[in-house]
């Protein structure tokens, strides 16, 4: 599949000069209209050792406004991100809406590079794929414009050019170790490549295959698929504004999809106040030494709070915070997303707290909001929340897979039971900032509310990410359970060996990554 890449294709300094003023014009004026728009791009950068792919970046960044371009090279991983699940580092290279990510190697060069090395087999390396698929479609679903790069030049032109990096101290292949694999393994390398561009070249993030033996018209070949990509996506853009943008009807609810899990709860389980006592003091010192121990172990937690309003998410998630070192956790108040969260995928703001390994994130509402408050308010479009059960699932596998400990809670109340609680805090002074008019107003939807956290709970308790129902009438039995819960869950995580964080397993003296398992290649044409 390379060989129309090693046909020798070539432009002459006069011609260079002459395209790339036109060419850096047009790149400019495309931008300018790209930042009035919602498209977020990404484009990512990769291909054979040495074949310039740092200088196309540079000349990308010389021709583009860079104050609408943030480039990222994924090269050594830190600390930060080794104790994270491997997607942590792309999420937070993600552009906000308007602008340009330029991603160097991006998601593709790890797997490239352990494939290569042996370092994992051709059927955890399609595992992986899979997964890159999938991530990929989630963001051009979400409005994304992926512009996928691949450099390749036949084995002549890549010795000549490493014999030429051989004498430049900035160049990467110097710093890298092994590197005469690179030249003396070629062909090993173009089947490895020829794999993965099989497997992810699809019709919404489609692979370009430049040719990279002469530099001047790797560039403008470069530059010109940029304008062309950045053209047409724009014009869709202003088609799908002008015809409105389709959503999928609702489907007809049955009489029998008016019973949900939820009305099986039995809301009238109670705990006596002197039963509380004694085992919360029990529980919380127990909880104290596990979080410790997690943090020994190095296994992250992650607790998700949701619940209807009132529900007794914050007096749950409090006793849990009393008994952890202040240390060793986070909590995050989900509420309203900000410009800068509404200007990336809704996954962006929750990637960003991901806790380091041996830490605990606890989520006070968290990334259902776009199955349940998005959803019933229609702040989501049909299509958006329907795909967004799958994206959660693999979100929550992403976190699983890593070593960390996930724990989902839905707290219910009756309805009668949540009037009261809202005039309860009506009439307490201190409490009064917790009750607002929106409030009452989503009490008026709490049947189209029901339904949604039924279809929730349905499509996301997962054999990896299980929902644990809690009974919330009685705020003393909820609390407890919830802390009996995180608990047993803890206690059972950190028995025996130590699990990997971050996707990553002890191999002999190694740190092997781990590969999760979870139409035709473009050729751009000849300036």
């Amino acid at each position: 599949m390379f060989e129309a890449t090693k046909v020798g294709r070539s432009v002459s300094k006069q011609d260079y000069k002459e395209q790339q003023e036109e060419l850096r014009t047009q790149l400019l004026e495309v931008q300018r209209e790209l930042r009035h728009t919602n498209i977020p791009v990404i484009v990512l950068v990769t291909g054979m050792e040495a074949a310039g792919k740092g200088e196309v970046i540079n000349r990308l960044n010389e021709w583009l406004d860079t104050r609408g371009v943030q480039t990222f090279a994924f090269w050594n991983e830190s600390d930060e991100e080794r104790e994270r699940p491997r997607y942590w580092r792309f999420w937070r290279a993600m552009p906000q809406r308007g602008e340009i990510s330029i991603l160097f190697g991006g998601w593709y060069q790890t797997p490239i590079e352990h494939r290569f090395r042996g370092h994992c087999s051709d059927a955890e390396l399609d595992g992986e794929l899979n997964r890159i698929v999938d991530f990929e479609r989630m963001l051009v679903q979400d409005g994304a414009l992926i512009i996928k790069f691949w450099f390749h030049m036949s084995e002549a032109d890549q010795k000549a050019r490493l014999k030429e990096l051989s004498r430049d101290d900035r160049s990467r292949w110097k710093m890298l170790p092994e590197k005469s694999k690179f030249s003396e393994h070629y062909a090993a390398f173009e089947q490895v490549a020829e794999r993965v561009i099989l497997h992810t070249d699809r019709g919404i993030a489609p692979w370009y295959l430049i040719e990279a033996g002469d530099r001047r018209y790797r560039d403008l070949t470069v530059g010109k698929t940029l304008l062309h990509a950045l053209r047409s996506r724009l014009a869709e853009n202003h088609t799908d504004e002008a015809n409105g943008t389709p959503t999928s009807p609702e489907l007809p609810a049955s009489e029998s999809a008016q019973i949900t899990l939820l009305d099986q709860l039995d809301l009238d389980l109670t705990l006596p106040r002197e039963d509380y006592k004694s085992e919360l003091k029990q529980l919380q010192a127990e909880l104290n030494e596990l979080a410790w121990t997690a943090y020994t172990q190095q296994r992250s937690t992650v607790l998700v709070f949701e619940g209807m309003d009132a529900g007794g998410k914050g007096g749950a998630i409090r006793r849990i915070t009393q008994a952890v070192d202040a240390r060793l956790y986070r909590s995050i108040p989900v509420a309203a997303p900000s410009d800068e969260e509404k200007a990336h995928h809704y996954l962006w703001r929750f990637w960003r707290h991901i806790p380091r390994a041996g830490l605990m994130t606890i989520y006070d509402r968290s990334w259902y909001g776009r199955v349940l408050v998005e959803r019933v308010e229609g702040f989501a479009t049909v299509a958006e929340w329907r795909r967004a059960y799958s994206e959660i699932n693999r979100f929550e596998e992403q976190l699983v897979d890593s070593g960390i400990v996930l724990l989902k809670f839905w707290i219910h109340i009756s309805q009668d039971e949540q009037l009261q609680r809202f005039k309860d805090r009506e009439a307490v002074p201190y409490k009064r900032y917790k009750i607002t008019d929106e409030d009452w107003r989503n009490r008026e939807k709490w049947p189209q509310y029901n339904e949604a956290v039924n279809e929730m709970i349905v499509r996301t308790s997962t054999r990896h990410a299980t929902w644990t129902l809690i009974e919330g009438n009685d705020k003393l039995y909820a609390r407890i359970k919830v802390l009996r819960t995180v608990c047993d869950t803890l206690n059972e995580a950190l028995k025996g060996s130590v699990k990997p964080t971050a996707g990553y397993l002890p191999c002999g003296d190694k740190r092997i990554e781990l590969l999760g398992s979870t139409g035709k290649p473009l050729i751009s044409a000849a300036p």
